[in-house]
């Protein structure tokens, strides 16, 4: 037999089963190191027909990049994320899945069918984002998808026990991260317990669609006519109330840096649950994001409630992105689409409660273009 032959043979054995030559070029998977238990954290690579890339690792169920064309076909990475393990891993949570409970929850407790649960206070006496190690620093399952032509995917699975960071029941958990031909990354989020619980999932990616310096200039359109107001600790009140006359009515475009000078000292910038309006038929318009000097936009679906926006006011500067890219004081914004923050205590408030046999499911969608 030919040598040809032998390497072609050879080449054609070490794609797994069920895997075609022409998914190979649509994902991909590389080691980034293993954990002290030998378990290993990987990075996988999905690109579309149209030439952009999104890269996501197991660890944390995180976006580590995603790359999209400008108006004239430049491809930029338009998320804050790292490529190395190190930061990766122990670095700050940047583009992970954020559970069992993203946002705040007052007090760290709260209650279902009068039973009280005490869980992790790791923001003062208050709870934020699943706690000391949320959904964002753990391992989870990856499995590859390419069954169909149009799309690629990956799928991200944990099991959250009883009992972790005090909240009750064994929570088993899937997002499913896509990307499509339509210049769509698709998030669904699919999670079922076997004891009443409370599930609020997001993603925490942020976003600079210049790929570099402030979002100030970006102009951004909300479709929320409300918003859940908070108390000095952002818990909020209670209280659902228009954003018309306040720097948070970008009902209408406008630049993100117009009036941000208004939420100064706190919070220092936006740092807000938007009450969606959720028109015409889910996942609901949510947000439109345009960097005028790329031309890049980006829209935000979702089947959620509400999302917090944050415009990254903790940046100074010391966030070392992809590249040597260094992000300054609002470097980029979060589009977190949740259930409001402390619903569990909040009875007017749309209802967080998982139960046995019941299935929570939610979709996130951020759809890419240019001008």
């Amino acid at each position: 037999m030919k040598i040809a032959n032998i390497v072609l043979l050879l080449a054609v054995a070490l794609i797994p089963l069920g895997v075609h030559s022409a998914d190979i070029e649509r994902i991909s998977e590389r080691e980034l190191g293993k954990l002290p238990d030998g378990r290993i954290v990987k990075i996988f690579t999905l690109k579309n027909k149209n030439g952009v890339i999104v890269r996501l690792s197991n660890w944390g169920a995180t976006i580590t990049e995603i790359h999209v064309p400008d108006k004239n076909g430049r491809l930029t990475n338009v998320v804050v994320g790292f490529d190395d393990f190190e930061r990766i891993v122990k670095g700050p949570t940047l583009g992970s899945t954020i559970g069992r409970f993203a946002n705040r929850i007052a007090g760290a407790r709260f209650k279902i069918d009068g039973i009280e649960y005490k869980i992790t206070s790791n923001s003062g006496t208050n709870h934020i984002h699943g706690g000391r190690r949320g959904f964002d620093k753990v391992l989870w399952n990856a499995t590859p998808i390419t069954e169909k032509p149009d799309r690629v995917s990956v799928q991200f699975t944990y099991l959250s026990p009883d009992g972790e960071e005090g909240y009750p029941g064994n929570l088993t958990v899937k997002v499913t991260m896509t990307l499509t031909d339509d210049n769509e990354l698709q998030l669904l989020y699919e999670a079922r317990t076997d004891k009443a619980t409370v599930v609020n999932l997001t993603n925490h990616s942020y976003f600079n669609l210049a790929g570099y310096g402030n979002i100030l200039n970006h102009q951004l359109l909300i479709a929320a006519n409300t918003h859940t107001p908070t108390d000095d600790q952002l818990i909020p009140t209670g209280e659902i109330t228009s954003v018309k006359d306040t720097p948070l009515d970008f009902t209408t475009p406008r630049k993100i840096g117009e009036r941000i000078e208004q939420l100064m000292p706190r919070p220092g910038g936006y740092d807000h649950n938007y009450v969606l309006n959720r028109e015409g038929k889910p996942p609901y318009f949510a947000a439109r994001l345009f960097e005028p000097e790329s031309g890049r936009i980006m829209e935000v679906f979702t089947t959620q409630p509400g999302m917090q926006i944050y415009t990254a006011n903790h940046f100074n500067g010391k966030i070392i992105g992809i590249g040597g890219v260094a992000f300054p004081r609002y470097g980029a914004i979060c589009f977190e689409t949740q259930h409001f923050p402390d619903s569990p205590n909040k009875p007017n408030f749309p209802s967080t409660v998982l139960r046995p046999g019941e299935k929570f499911e939610n979709t996130t969608i951020f759809k890419f273009s240019k001008s």
